[in-house]
């Protein structure tokens, strides 16, 4: 079923010319052209329309992708970056999950225009999309494609740890000293731990139980009960105790990411950022893209939570040190599926990429 203005675009991770892997739900906060290219013929004609626009596929406000399939434009494809990326569909699956194959085979091919949160707004066949492009010259900075302010659905509380807690969190992330911290992908059906400069973080694993209760007990009865009020959610389950460290000296970032898009964390419901020294850093806060550049810092010792599903980035710390306890929430549902999946993780390397036995959340 062809899509409609505004409707959500179909996420799907496909490979380009200078990545293996790209997720499209990465691209949020600009705007995103499709253009999905059956033939040799037709793809000159769109390589001429995106030509003639080149300076606009920035990606900072907007980029294209060209979506090809046939063996000629896939052997002669190249990103040309900032902005221009090229999708390689050899098996044709994304092709079909957005429903541009016709009952004889036969591909139309089409442009879609998704605005800032991925959603369609503009769609035109492949031959006709002259239209569309000079759309391009009169759409708005992302923040403002909505017509009003959008606000990311996230929920901040103070005084969850008192101020003894979060200096007795940056003690023991000093004492240790931390590890550095990387990502977990999936590569060939499999999470792994990934270490590369898509996030610049150390963190230090809290093993202690008694340390770990101490921390259950005030997360039980000063934040679960605030979560359900919010979200209508019952949090019934934590995953991981680490102290996070962005060190200005190491330029310290995360890059914009969503927290579950692996099997090995798909159980993960939601985030959840404490903040153990806001007023000793500078830079540092989160931003959530599709909802606009706004960015949001929870005040020392209160948390912002938020869906693991939401894109997200930890903007670099340009001064000072950012010290962070950062859980995960979920519950007996995901537990489930947690189980299921335990079967496609791989242990991570360094060791302190491993998350810790997720718990129950009680007092």
């Amino acid at each position: 079923m062809a899509l409609n203005i505004g409707e959500a675009a179909p996420w799907f991770a496909g490979q380009t010319t200078s990545l293996p892997r790209f997720h499209i739900s990465s691209t949020g906060g600009r705007f995103v052209l499709l253009g999905f290219i059956p033939d040799v013929a037709r793809r000159d004609q769109a390589m001429a329309l995106v030509a003639a626009r080149r300076a606009a596929f920035n990606d900072f406000n907007l980029c294209v992708f060209l979506v090809v399939r046939d063996p000629q434009s896939i052997d002669q494809a190249r990103d040309d970056l900032p902005g221009v990326r090229w999708m390689l569909d050899r098996s044709g699956d994304i092709t079909r999950l957005y429903d541009l194959v016709n009952a004889d085979g036969g591909e139309p091919g089409r442009w879609l225009l998704l605005d800032p949160m991925l959603r369609v707004i503009g769609s035109a066949p492949l031959d006709e999309g002259a239209a569309l492009f000079e759309r391009l010259d009169t759409l708005p900075p992302p923040d403002d494609h909505a017509g009003t302010t959008v606000h990311a659905p996230v929920l901040i509380v103070p005084r969850i740890f008192e101020p003894e807690m979060c200096r007795r969190l940056i003690a023991f992330y000093q004492a240790d000293g931390g590890a550095v911290s990387g990502v977990m992908r999936e590569v060939n059906g499999r999470t792994v731990g990934v270490v590369d400069d898509f996030k610049n973080r150390r963190d230090a694993v809290i093993s202690d139980e008694g340390f770990r209760r101490d921390l259950r007990v005030r997360l039980a009865r000063r934040l679960v009960p605030e979560i359900r009020k919010a979200f209508q959610f019952e949090a019934t389950r934590l995953e991981r105790y680490i102290v996070a460290c962005y060190d200005a000296s190491e330029g310290g970032y995360f890059r914009p990411h969503r927290d579950n898009t692996t099997k090995g964390t798909a159980h993960r419901r939601f985030a959840c950022s404490i903040n153990l020294n806001a007023e000793e850093f500078e830079g540092g806060d989160l931003r959530f893209p599709e909802f606009g550049s706004r960015t949001y810092r929870p005040p020392t010792g209160g948390a912002v939570v938020f869906s693991c599903s939401l894109l997200h980035e930890a903007t670099p710390v340009t001064r000072g040190v950012r010290y962070a306890f950062l859980p995960f929430f979920f519950d007996e549902p995901a537990e489930a599926i947690r189980q299921q999946n335990l079967q496609f993780l791989d242990v991570p390397s360094p060791e302190a990429m491993a998350p810790n036995a997720p718990a129950d959340v009680q007092a």
